[in-house]
């Protein structure tokens, strides 16, 4: 699932002035919609500008033919001038909507679904294909156990330590209100579709940082929860492990040899628990089924005391 449409505020300070998340979403859109006044401020980007079209409501007929909703049986009730001598009250549906309206006014909305709309959980385990993604990512299964350990709280900020598409950063915060994410990614490319999936996905709060582990790491404010889903060296869990908070929780995945036997060393110096996790699914082989089996993942997880 890919969103398609993204209404952006811009201000004075331009581009500099939009959080992370996005201005990546700007910068790669392939229309941008908007008056003089907005390209001016979006500065250098690739997308086809398109200027507000006159009058204002053929700008509804321009992006239904850039992209259908899925939502177009929902149904709006517009609110005007409430409590004076003009009050109105007009209603239709999303797909259908004819009402000219007054500039002034409160909208209201039944969201209704389409059959093939997609529904989005706030429990752990979106499927992968929701994200953009480059292969390498926490599975859907092994993210959703994963979100388990670090159990996110109201509130509660994760760093994510080689955070690629950001997928556990995401799930961490769609699971538990105002809870915050700092993403620690090295690779432009992979901050990038992080990005991209924060915003798509409701968490544009996500914060990415340029760097690697532990450097990367020194002015953070310190984490209620720690994942590290790649790079894990002794010197990365040292200096995680001395900013955790007090009942935080440190969770590492590992999927090669050389860093499963950080983890052996770690539980038998701090304790915790190690699981490892072996995942299958059913896929086609011919006209047939048949278990593909994705690389077993060793889980340490351990709660600061």
């Amino acid at each position: 699932m890919k969103s398609w449409l993204h209404i952006v505020g811009i201000g004075e300070d331009g581009l500099e002035g939009l959080a992370p998340a996005t201005r990546a979403v700007v910068k790669s859109a392939e229309v941008i919609v908007g008056g003089e006044r907005h390209h001016r401020l979006s500065g250098d980007v690739f997308g086809e500008r398109v200027k507000w079209p006159s009058p204002f409501d053929a700008l509804i007929e321009k992006l239904r033919a850039l992209r259908g909703s899925g939502f177009g049986q929902s149904k709006l009730t517009v609110l005007a001038a409430m409590g004076g001598n003009n009050e109105q009250i007009f209603n239709g549906h999303a797909e259908t909507w004819d009402h000219e309206v007054p500039s002034f006014n409160t909208l209201a909305v039944e969201c209704i679904a389409a059959p093939d709309a997609a529904l989005l959980p706030r429990v752990p385990g979106l499927p992968d294909d929701f994200f953009e993604h480059d292969g390498t990512m926490t599975k859907r299964e092994v993210r959703a156990l994963t979100i388990a350990k670090l159990m996110p709280m109201r509130g509660a900020l994760l760093w994510d330590i080689g955070a690629g598409c950001g997928s556990v950063a995401v799930e961490w915060m769609r699971a538990a209100r105002d809870a915050q994410a700092i993403g620690i990614e090295p690779r432009a490319d992979r901050r990038l579709m992080a990005s991209k999936n924060a915003l798509s996905l409701g968490t544009p709060q996500l914060q990415l940082v340029d760097g690697s582990a532990p450097l990367a790491l020194i002015e953070l404010p310190p984490p209620d929860a720690v994942f590290v889903g790649g790079g894990l060296t002794n010197e990365v869990f040292d200096s995680a492990w001395a900013a955790l908070k007090p009942l935080g929780r440190f969770v590492a995945n590992a999927v090669t040899l050389e860093s499963e036997k950080i983890l052996m060393e770690l539980l038998e110096k701090h304790g915790g628990e190690l699981s490892r996790l072996a995942v299958s699914r059913a896929e086609p082989v011919g006209q047939y089924h048949g278990w593909r089996s994705f690389m077993s993942v060793t889980q340490w997880s351990i709660v600061k005391r």
